[in-house]
């Protein structure tokens, strides 16, 4: 059956987009996670994926064009099939597809509140199943992290229903459908893979056994869900049947809901908060609208110090002898975050080729250039943010450096998007600097300052972590001076900053102090051969050591 794809909401803001480029042409073959075209938004420009596999039918909107959001972009369905009632728009097919489409756009994202729902021709009217969005292009499954409603509450369209942690952040879901909660299919704490039965709103007392039991259904339950990059999804998809549970309340959120409703507060805040056994109900919030921060938890009044006091006392009480030399060990569950990322570095670790290399970089100048810079009023920048506006630089002279391997062809970057890793407590996020050889130093600082505080804070959108390509990781300031690092794919290198070390170095003849740091770039062997990544790092020790050439 053809699949209508639709012009995806891929901004808060966005009202219609501009197909920049296609990547498939009529009659090629679309598998799931392929690229299909390039589309430009009121903000960026994105990569538009499929979650259908097919023949590339038709394409409703040419490169250049600009075509309002839910217009139809593509359709996709088995090769010679019949889509001529669903370009008419006047047979029962087309009808369908644009009553789906109405419903709710599978592409829509909205930052940092994410959506998705689904629609069930075979459920009592006004019944709707909520399946488990996607909610970044790498997410497979996610986790409930806290229930904001339970069954039986009223729901109101824009309600935040849940706060579900994926492979990247914790984001909040927020419902596009008005009713009752009339069932909760996955339990807080609980994991489940993408597009499973989240939740059923509809009517209060409805009969919801069809959605319960879709084998006993005489029609499947017509399923659509978000993605940072994905396709208005038309198409019939079961119902999964995961064993119902009854939600795991919240008390801090229970108490909450009979004074005022609900206690905002970022996910991050409600879990230092939980850590340090501190109330939300007694914290008050600065942020926006008195929402509660990671800050207000860490300025928390002595109040909150007493009780973490008792708490380690009765922890510590409660915790078990031990005999000398009795083994003893914990499990921790894996976050989803944990999860993708041994998921991916593995993929990338045992599928790419990697090789390294290692140069000394003659820092002396570098330091010189960074303290002249910093002199000046309202500015800051650090050595980091000189190594990405350096390899920024030189990957436009390396553009082999700069590119993606697409098993029969490779793709070359014409822009610079520089990812940078960042520690957060659950792993590693990448978020990306886009265009950073365009800018300066002062708004490369400005852009690393602002997107590592979101990191941190798990306000990260998955806009914000796609399309690097390039990466840098940076332990210089952990006291490391050398290390290698796993490809961040689908780049073809990435690069190891250590530390700056002062050190005897030979200059002119004489041993003199000097200040020198190692970094390693870590390459694809399947797109960059050795020679190309030696002349790449050439290019950056030279823009390193002489830090006036990048303002030529």
């Amino acid at each position: 059956m053809a699949i209508v794809v639709n012009m995806p909401r891929l901004s808060d803001t966005m009202e219609e987009g501009t197909v920049a480029k296609w990547l498939k042409q009529v009659g090629d073959v679309i598998s799931e996670g392929d690229i299909l075209a390039e589309i430009e938004t009121d903000k960026a420009t994105m990569e538009f994926e499929s979650f259908n596999e097919g023949t590339l039918l038709h394409i409703g909107i040419q490169e250049g064009d600009a075509a309002p959001v839910d217009a139809l972009l593509a359709i996709i369905g088995e090769k010679g099939e019949d889509i001529s009632a669903l370009l008419s728009g006047g047979a029962p097919a087309a009808q369908e597809a644009s009553e789906a489409s109405a419903a709710v756009s599978a592409a829509e994202v909205t930052a940092p509140v994410v959506v998705a729902t689904a629609t069930a021709t075979a459920l009592p009217e006004g019944v709707i199943v909520v399946n488990m969005p996607r909610l970044s292009d790498t997410m497979e499954e996610g986790t409930v992290a806290t229930w904001l409603k339970k069954v039986g509450d009223v729901i109101e369209e824009g309600d935040i229903l849940a706060e579900i942690e994926t492979d990247k952040a914790t984001m909040e879901f927020e419902s596009f459908n008005a009713g009752t909660l009339l069932h909760i299919g996955i339990g807080e704490g609980e994991a489940a893979p993408v597009d499973s039965l989240l939740a059923i709103i509809g009517p209060k007392g409805a009969d919801i056994s069809a959605a319960l039991n879709p084998v006993a259904a005489p029609v499947a339950a017509k399923t659509v869900a978000t993605a940072p990059v994905a396709v208005n999804d038309a198409a019939a998809a079961p119902v999964a049947t995961p064993t119902p549970k009854a939600p795991v309340a919240d008390a801090t959120a229970v108490n909450a809901s009979v004074q005022t409703g609900r206690i905002f507060a970022s996910p991050l805040a409600k879990k230092l908060a939980k850590e340090k056994g501190i109330s939300l109900s007694e914290v008050k919030g600065t942020g926006e609208q008195g929402r509660i921060v990671k800050i207000d938890i860490e300025r928390f009044t002595p109040a909150a110090a007493q009780s973490i006091a008792t708490t380690s006392a009765t922890a510590s009480a409660q915790a078990p002898v031990m005999a000398a030399g009795e083994e003893h060990y914990t499990e921790v569950k894996n976050s989803q975050m944990r999860k993708v990322i041994a998921k991916r570095l593995g993929e990338s670790k045992f599928s790419a080729p990697h090789y390294y290399l290692t140069v000394e970089v003659a820092m002396d100048n570098a330091m010189a250039s960074r303290a002249q810079i910093n002199s000046l009023p309202d500015t800051k920048v650090s050595f980091n943010d000189m190594v990405l506006k350096a390899s920024a630089m030189a990957l436009k002279k390396h553009p082999q450096v700069n590119t993606t391997w697409q098993g029969d062809t490779t793709r070359f970057n014409s822009h610079v998007h520089m990812g940078v890793a960042v520690a957060v407590p659950d792993g590693l996020v990448v978020p990306v600097v886009r265009f950073a050889d365009q800018q300066s130093l002062s708004q490369i600082g400005a852009a690393v300052k602002d997107l590592a505080g979101k990191a941190r804070d798990k306000k990260l959108t998955p806009a914000e972590m796609e399309g690097s390509t390039f990466t840098v990781s940076n332990l210089g300031m952990f006291g490391i001076q050398e290390f290698t690092s796993i490809i961040n794919q689908p780049n073809s290198a990435i690069l190891s900053v250590g530390a700056i070390v002062q050190k005897p170095v030979v200059k002119e003849g004489a041993i003199v102090v000097g200040n020198t740091m190692k970094i390693t770039l870590a390459c694809d062997h399947r797109t960059v051969d050795g020679a190309t990544a030696a002349a790449f790092l050439q290019t950056l020790q030279a823009f390193l050591e002489n830090p006036v050439t990048m303002l030529a």
